[in-house]
Formats: structure tokens, sequence, C-alpha cells
């Protein structure tokens, strides 16, 4: 006969997963952990002092979101960069910057709007600090703060994955500045404020526009500037 399992067990192996899936996930997007890195279960089940149950569980969770591959030979790694990929991941977030920022200068959200300004406040702060990973976190949070004025839950899902798959690929961008980001960046975002403030839509359009296309042809640069180091990620 097959022993019961105490809700209470339930929940302790749930908060160990989220716990173990949080750290993992945070390390990966920040690059602490390098594409290829191998994710041991053991290795993993000492470090957070549990079975090994939670980890493998947070390590489903982590692939299902497109951050680990498990190997032929059943070893988890993490999910390198593919950098062929790059042209189509750029097109879906030239497209959200430009959906998203359009539908929220469509609506009037005092509340929400206040949010947005908290999260550049947080940006302009990390750009003043050179915080490479305050900059990553605070930018994703302003973008994703837009979208949420926006109106669309579908837009803020997709968009939030979008800028978390995109994390490592900004974090080797900021690199090559030596995590000291131009102050346009910070302009750029205030910018978008006004335009939104003043629901003027083809601004917010122009704007998302011009922005996007600044990153995607400055991350593009970096790549075919440093193949080599792009690829040595790549197959690590």
């Amino acid at each position: 006969m097959t022993e019961a399992i105490s809700p209470e067990t339930v929940r302790a192996r749930g908060s160990g997963t989220q716990s173990v899936y949080a750290a993992l996930r945070a390390e990966i997007l920040s690059m602490a952990l390098s594409p290829g890195s191998p994710l041991d279960e053991v290795r993993l089940s000492e470090r957070f002092g549990m079975s090994r149950t939670p980890i493998r569980e947070a390590l489903l969770r982590l692939s299902a979101d497109g951050l680990v591959t498990t190997l032929p030979n059943r070893n988890t790694i993490v999910a390198t960069i593919d950098f062929a990929e790059l042209p189509t991941y750029f097109d879906a977030l030239t497209l959200m910057y430009r959906v998203t920022t359009r539908a929220a200068a469509s609506r009037r959200d005092a509340v929400q709007m206040a949010e947005i300004r908290r999260h550049q406040r947080a940006f302009a702060e990390a750009v003043e600090a050179h915080d490479a990973y305050g900059m990553i976190e605070a930018n994703r949070e302003f973008h994703v703060a837009i979208a949420v004025l926006g109106g669309n839950p579908y837009y803020v899902t997709f968009f939030s994955r979008l800028l978390d798959e995109g994390r490592r690929i900004l974090r080797l961008y900021y690199s090559t500045f030596d995590d000291r980001l131009p102050r346009q960046y910070v302009d750029e975002h205030e910018a978008f404020i006004v335009a939104i403030e003043a629901g003027d839509v083809e601004e917010c359009d122009r704007l998302a526009i011009a922005h996007a296309a600044q990153i995607v042809r400055q991350i593009q640069e970096y790549v075919a500037r440093d193949m080599s180091k792009a690829t040595a990620i790549q197959n690590l």
C-alpha cells in the first residue's frame, strides 16, 4: 500500500523547487552561470541542502523556459545561445516594443505611470552606478510596466519572456561598454514616458522603432566584431 504524502510535505517540496528554480534562473539570466555550464543534480542537491527531487523538478521548469538543455547522455547544461536565431528574435522584440508602447499611449492610468517612472529611476541609478545587472533588471521592468499599461495580458506575458531571453545577450553587450552605458539610453526611456503621457501613439511608434533598431544594430555589430568570443560561448 502506498504511503500517503502529507500536505506539509508537498508544500515543503514545492517551496524547495521554487527556491532552486528562482536561484538558478537568476544565475543563468545574469550569465553568472555561463552557457554550456553543467548542472549536476548531485552537486546542486549538496549546494541547496535538499533532496534531488526538488532539484529535478526545478530543472524541468528551467527546461520548459528554454534555459537548460538535457543532452542525449542525460546530463543537463545551461542552454547555449543560438546566435543564428538572433534575426527572428530581433523581429519579435521590435514588434513588441511597438505594440506595447502604442497601446500604452492610448490609455490613462496614473498609478501605472508612477510604476513606469519608478522603474525608470531605478534604471537611471543603475546606469550612473555602472551596475550592469541592475540596468538589465530595471530595463526589463520598465518595458514590462509599459506593456501592463497597454492592457493586453498576452502581450505582457510574451514580452516578458522575450526580455528574459534577451538578458544574456544584453549582458554580453553591456560588457563592451565596461558596464558604462551611455546616457542616451536613459534619455530614450524619458522620451517614451513623455510620448505615452501625451497620448501620442505615432510618436511612441517612432521611438519604439528607433530604440529597437539601435539595440539590434549594436548587438549585431558586437556579434560580428567578436564572433570568436560569441562562437566560444555558443560552443561551451
